[in-house]
């Protein structure tokens, strides 16, 4: 029935179409009666119906190669080519429109079937069970698997990108999120966790996923054993970040049995992979290029349906961004350019393929699933972490959730959903916006080497942006590739810096770089924008030097520091060990630069292009928050601060055996070991960019 009703309503939207549109004809040069039109448009719509249902699949198979986004460009193509075919079809040769007209008149007939059909299910909840029980069926059939209440329930891990544990909170208490502000009064318990000093995406998520933490000094950092500028969002720094993390743990990951991984930088040890970036460097017959997206595209409703919607936000962007600019509103970032797009590509295409990809693990019954929403992130970055323009973007990621939370009613397993952010964003002016000059302008000026005139721009590390490129096969590019030997390196992660100095192996002491460079570190510290510093000593090991703008410079021991004291003045608590832990890693810079902190208003200066940042220390971006099940484990006991990624990862696999989950192994033998290793390697080997996918997730239908 819901076939026919389909087929009823594709014939009178063509119809329609065919008396709007003066290039789309459904009857002969003579002129025909109303029901030789209509049994035309049936004709029409037939034929459409089911060359997208038997030919869809196959083109857009053909075209995964090419990249993901000019896939998605090409989706209303593809669909007015199919309606020209099915317009061929009709007998008597009355169906003609042109070409352009063709991919009109295909889109809106997409998005009216699937509308249609869409809200045909959702009011037959018996069809909607029946087909979620085939889809069950056919999964226990091949795990030879036929009780059905064997399965114990599975886990969902939704990361929103960015979201502090204030931000949530004024979220639920302003009704944008209504579908987390439900599970907070019935089912579920909400607590904040502190990163480390590297609050950003590439340190929490590899904790989270891979339980490791160490030698993640930042977003982005030099090596200067082997020369290499290390990305946390770069394929092959991904592969190198995830392979470093299992030698040092001797542990496949989070999700290492029965798991999916969707949209993380990390596979977590998941064999179902989607838009993940450590695994974009893998080739071969199982593992084809742009595969994540064939489960989605491979429904052109739901390729026209984001196409529309990505030509909306990139709409909504323009018309947001001037506002802002007629407002004066302050502080505020370039947003022209192709942000619009990288925008767009976040807060739709990756939102809708990690959602349907989620929905789809569901569905097949998978163990444990892990998923990263961007979108916030991405927005917050350029608009603020409290615009308005960050919280229509709440309410929309709410509508996803509550997406998730229905199917997970249906699903064939019951499903428990945790909610959690890899870390917040603060606010405040840009350094370069409040200052005039960018952090490389006064290392450069500190050194007593020539500055250039006007600030030079410092692009933003934004996850996004470099998704796009790598969706794109285009290289990432980065700000502070190496110049002349003698010159310093300045790389920039929120209102993190790290400065290098190239020609020296290890860590350059304090005394040395006095010896080199005597007006360096008291312009850093002495600056009114700058927190503290750290840096390497020949006598006390390390020291952590601040001023803040004062004619006093603090320089303390690292064994000394002590949290709200000296260059921690108005820093939180934790500040001081997050400080000592980088410390010890190998490729800390020789000065890490952290920002200033105003703890009235909770604002920082990013050395980036952002008005909201994370990645150093001070205010909301350590914040993360995490949100659970009442009926599982408390997180930690009464009173004690949940701390670190590498904790949160602990808490999550003891809460995955309590669901009776995948049992982690905390060793791996030493012949699995080396072959993941020396996988590792290989793929990082072969990194170019692309989002790939295990083939088995194309083949299971069910994603």
């Amino acid at each position: 029935m819901r076939v026919v009703v389909v087929w009823a309503v594709s014939t009178l939207t063509m119809m329609a179409l065919a008396g709007i549109l003066p290039d789309f004809q459904l009857k002969s040069a003579g002129g025909d009666s109303v029901t030789r039109v209509a049994l035309t448009a049936a004709w029409g719509a037939g034929a459409f119906g089911l060359l997208s249902a038997l030919v869809w699949p196959l083109v857009v198979r053909a075209f995964l190669l090419v990249p993901a986004l000019v896939l998605g460009l090409l989706v209303f193509f593809l669909n007015g080519s199919l309606l020209l075919i099915a317009l061929s079809l009709i007998p008597s040769g009355r169906g003609a429109a042109k070409p352009e007209t063709a991919v009109v008149v295909a889109a809106v007939m997409s998005a009216v079937a699937s509308a249609t059909s869409t809200a045909l299910a959702v009011r037959d909840d018996n069809a909607y069970r029946r087909r979620l029980s085939r889809l069950a069926d056919r999964r226990r059939r091949r795990r030879g698997d036929d009780d059905r209440g064997s399965e114990p329930p599975g886990t969902v891990f939704l990361q929103l990108d960015g979201v502090g544990h204030d931000v949530l909170c004024h979220a639920v208490g302003a009704g944008l999120m209504p579908t987390v502000e439900g599970w907070l009064k019935e089912t579920h318990l909400l607590t904040p966790w502190r990163t480390d000093w590297s609050s950003q995406t590439g340190a929490s998520q590899l904790g989270i996923l891979h339980g490791c933490t160490f030698d993640v000094p930042a977003f982005r950092w030099y090596e200067k054993d082997t020369g290499e500028l290390m990305v946390s969002n770069r394929p092959a720094s991904a592969v190198e970040l995830q392979r470093r993390a299992i030698e040092r743990t001797g542990d496949g990951g989070l999700l290492t049995v029965d798991g999916a991984s969707r949209g993380n930088l990390f596979s977590g040890g998941a064999d179902q992979l989607a838009l993940v970036l450590s695994m974009a460097a893998r080739r071969g017959r199982r593992n084809r290029s742009r595969a994540g997206y064939f489960a989605y595209f491979s429904d052109p409703a739901n390729s026209v349906r984001t196409a529309l919607s990505f030509v909306a936000e990139v709409g909504r962007e323009i018309g947001q961004s001037t506002r802002a600019r007629l407002r004066g509103d302050t502080p505020r970032v370039r947003r022209g350019g192709l942000y619009p797009f990288i925008r767009a590509f976040a807060t739709v295409v990756e939102r809708d393929v990690v959602v349907a990809a989620v929905i789809g693990d569901m569905l097949a019954g998978r163990t444990a699933v892990y998923a990263d929403l961007v979108a916030y992130d991405e927005v917050a970055h350029h608009s603020g972490p409290r615009s308005r323009d960050a919280d229509k973007v709440l309410d929309r990621l709410d509508r996803s959730l509550a997406l998730i939370a229905k199917v997970a009613e249906h699903a064939p397993r019951a499903y428990r959903i945790v909610l959690l952010s890899d870390h917040g964003q603060s606010p405040g002016e840009t350094f370069a916006g409040a200052y005039g000059l960018t952090l490389k302008d006064l290392v450069r000026a500190g050194c007593g080497l020539s500055v250039p005139r006007g600030a030079e721009r410092t692009k933003s590390g934004a996850e996004a942006r470099d998704a796009v490129r790598v969706a794109l096969h285009r290289p990432v590019m980065e700000n502070g590739e190496p110049g002349p030997a003698s010159d310093p390196i300045v790389l920039a992660s929120g209102n993190l810096g790290l400065v290098s100095f190239p020609d020296t192996e290890g860590r350059l002491a304090r005394e040395e770089i006095d010896r080199r460079h005597p007006a360096l570190l008291r312009t850093l510290a002495g600056h009114p924008g700058i927190g503290f510093l750290l840096v390497r000593s020949e006598e006390h090991g390390a020291v952590v030097i601040g001023g803040a703008g004062t004619d006093r410079i603090h320089e303390v021991p690292l064994a000394e520091l002590a949290d709200g004291k000296g260059p921690l003045t108005g820093f939180a608590p934790g500040a001081a060990d997050a400080v000592r832990r980088t410390d010890t890693f190998p490729h800390t810079a020789d000065i890490m630069v952290n920002s200033m902190y105003d703890p009235v208003t909770g604002e920082v200066h990013a050395f980036e292009e952002q008005i909201g940042s994370h990645g150093g220390l001070g205010g909301e971006q350590g914040h993360p928050f995490l949100l659970w099940p009442r009926d599982l484990s408390a997180p930690v006991a009464d009173g004690t601060e949940l701390v670190g990624a590498e904790q949160v990862h602990r808490v999550l696999r003891r809460w995955l055996r309590e669901c009776a989950g995948p049992e982690v192994p905390l060793e791996i033998s030493r012949h699995q070991a080396e072959s993941r290793l020396q996988e590792e390697s290989r793929r990082r080997q072969e990194a170019e960019g692309s989002f790939p996918v295990d083939d088995r997730a194309v083949q299971d239908k069910s994603a």
